[in-house]
């Protein structure tokens, strides 16, 4: 096998591993271009390919966060993870951790590790890797690393539990919910919804977006059932789409052109969460980005006063 042949097999997991660092798919794609740069460049071929890429692109993705993290201290309005309709990386074995690592509830609990302890918990919590990798990858001792994954695990443990949800339980409650929405059904809505259910929203400051978050399953179902069935009449389309692993969709403006995602965080059979990305700068990977400020015109001009 070549070394481009074995680099792109590998390329799933680079991606994954960086993105779950990252919590941003065009700085995931981008570290992954740069671990190829630094293969491709390399005089020596490594004993394990794997071992080795997946160290390149976890130092890399380190150094991304380190900066990023100081631009999301000064982010507008409510910072969320860039949305990953599609985890290209599978692995029967390891299918619950990868699939609860990747939702915005543990991306967002992600957030509050350091970077080194966020990539040493990625590496061995989520992947499975052996200590002397993750050891090697990140450039500590393996006891500096087992102390690393402790301290990670209780964070995540401490603010959410893991759990394997019913895929097919999550499914008809998703349904249920869509079909709510769609018809203007804030009782229907609100059954769903838990009672401290959170609606938040991300803009970046380059959207209309909710100025705070809406917490609460009654005005949570009020607000949803007063907007979305006015988006027929704007010829906005919504198609359900799993995002980050969880129940959501993707509306799209009457260009067939990407408005924003929808994902809904899902336990003990109650929504706890309803999370929108309309940043622009966060939907290419999507597809063709729309003008949400447009949409937002047109709802205001077919919106009826509420009583």
């Amino acid at each position: 096998m070549s070394r481009t042949e074995g680099f792109e097999e590998l390329r799933p997991l680079l991606f994954s591993i960086s993105y779950r660092i990252l919590g941003s798919v065009s700085e995931a794609e981008d570290a992954v271009q740069e671990t190829w740069l630094r293969y491709e460049a390399s005089p020596t071929r490594p004993t394990s390919p794997k071992a080795f890429l997946s160290a390149v692109v976890t130092r890399i993705s380190i150094d991304v966060l380190r900066s990023a993290r100081v631009r999301r201290e000064t982010y507008v309005g409510q910072w969320l993870p860039e949305p990953l309709l599609t985890d290209p990386y599978e692995d029967p074995a390891r299918s619950a951790e990868l699939a609860d690592s990747v939702s915005m509830a543990a991306l967002l609990l992600l957030e509050r590790l350091s970077p080194l302890e966020r990539a040493v918990f990625v590496l061995r919590e989520v992947f499975g890797f052996g200590f002397p990798e993750v050891a090697s990858a990140v450039g500590r001792s393996e006891a500096a690393c087992r102390q690393l994954a402790t301290r990670a695990r209780r964070h995540m443990d401490a603010g959410r539990p893991r759990f394997e949800a019913d895929r097919r339980e999550r499914e008809e409650l998703a349904a249920r919910f869509f079909d709510a929405l769609r018809e203007g059904d804030v009782d229907g809505l609100r059954e769903l919804l838990a009672a401290d259910v959170s609606m938040v929203g991300d803009g970046g400051g380059k959207t209309p977006q909710l100025a705070r978050a809406v917490v609460g399953a009654d005005k949570v179902a009020r607000l949803l059932a007063s907007v979305f069935p006015l988006l027929e009449r704007i010829d906005v389309t919504w198609e359900p789409h799993e995002v980050n692993a969880q129940p959501g969709a993707v509306f799209r403006d009457r260009d067939g052109k990407v408005l924003y995602t929808l994902a809904l965080d899902v336990l003990d059979g109650q929504i706890q969460a309803v999370r929108s990305v309309l940043n622009p700068d966060k939907l290419g990977h999507v597809g063709p980005v729309g003008d949400v400020w447009a949409a937002d015109r047109e709802l205001r001009r077919v919106r009826r006063p509420m009583h």
